[in-house]
């Protein structure tokens, strides 16, 4: 089982950064695959991206490539979601879910932090 604590949200202007942080308490961190998703009020939950065990295989939807980088740094429990190029379309509650094998976020299983508010305006 592990327990994970999503932080670094906050208000930013577009155009600007941010660094979400989901560190993990536990046993076993490398034994799961750590996926960021968002939600906004009314819809449903998005996936954003997704790293494997050791750092790699790093995955993004569409609509953050090339603006968002995850990494994970496993000595200390952390995956890290840097966000650059910032647009208001961003904006929602970020979540860091821990699932056990490769495609899980697809199914949105697992173990969720519980959210950092991302809030970016133009």
């Amino acid at each position: 089982q592990v327990q994970l604590v999503d932080s670094g949200g906050g208000s930013v202007q577009a155009g600007g950064a941010l660094r979400l942080a989901c560190a993990a308490s536990g046993s076993s961190f490398g034994s799961y695959i750590i996926n960021w998703f968002r939600q906004t009020p009314g819809k449903e939950r998005e996936f954003v991206a997704t790293i494997d065990y050791t750092g790699g295989s790093p995955y993004y939807a569409g609509s953050v490539k090339g603006r968002f980088t995850i990494s994970r740094d496993n000595a200390k429990k952390t995956v890290y979601l840097q966000m650059n190029s910032l647009i208001p379309e961003d904006t929602a509650v970020y979540y860091c879910n821990a699932c056990s094998d490769y495609g899980c976020w697809r199914r949105s299983e697992g173990y969720w932090g519980q959210g950092t508010q991302v809030t970016v305006s133009s």
